[in-house]
């Protein structure tokens, strides 16, 4: 059943899809990594990467809805079941149990590093098919690499 048609021609959409899809279950899986995260955290630096943690998963939501609004608008229904985000997830993160801050960090860098570099082959992949989901995929790319530089900065040490 197709409740909507795409203006995009069905070759188009294929590809826009995927990378729809494909994003939507990174963004899920994010959020979930942040919040994971942020319940688990231990340290000295524990309040501001709480808090850091906190802004990201914010991010991550707020986009995975646009982004599924987006499939849907297209006509594509999104998938954001738990089955389907488990199933799909791939990017790397934190093991049960308490988590050092210094490892939370190594892990949101090391995740958010892999998800901007899946995105950034999906912005390569929409350019022609649809450059309004490329347009997205390049902002939501532009906010995740923010918050990996943040990420990052609290792995310097001063020295040197």
């Amino acid at each position: 059943m197709s409740v909507v048609k795409s203006t995009i021609p069905d070759s188009a959409l294929h590809v826009t899809g995927d990378a729809l899809q494909s994003t939507l279950v990174e963004l899920l899986g994010l959020s979930l990594i942040g919040k994971q995260a942020h319940w688990n955290i231990v340290g000295p630096r524990f309040r501001s990467i709480h808090l850091q943690l906190d802004e990201l998963v914010s991010t991550a939501r707020s986009f995975a809805d646009t982004v599924a609004e987006r499939s849907a608008a297209l006509g594509l229904p999104p998938d954001g079941r738990p089955e389907t985000i488990a199933s799909r997830f791939t990017l790397p993160g934190p093991k049960d149990g308490w988590v050092r801050d210094a490892d939370v960090v190594q892990i949101m860098v090391d995740a958010l590093g892999s998800a901007i570099t899946r995105l950034r082959e999906r912005i390569e992949a929409t350019e022609k098919p649809d450059p309004v989901t490329q347009d997205l995929l390049i902002t939501i790319t532009a906010e995740l690499e923010k918050q990996r530089w943040m990420f990052a900065a609290e792995n310097v040490s001063g020295e040197g």
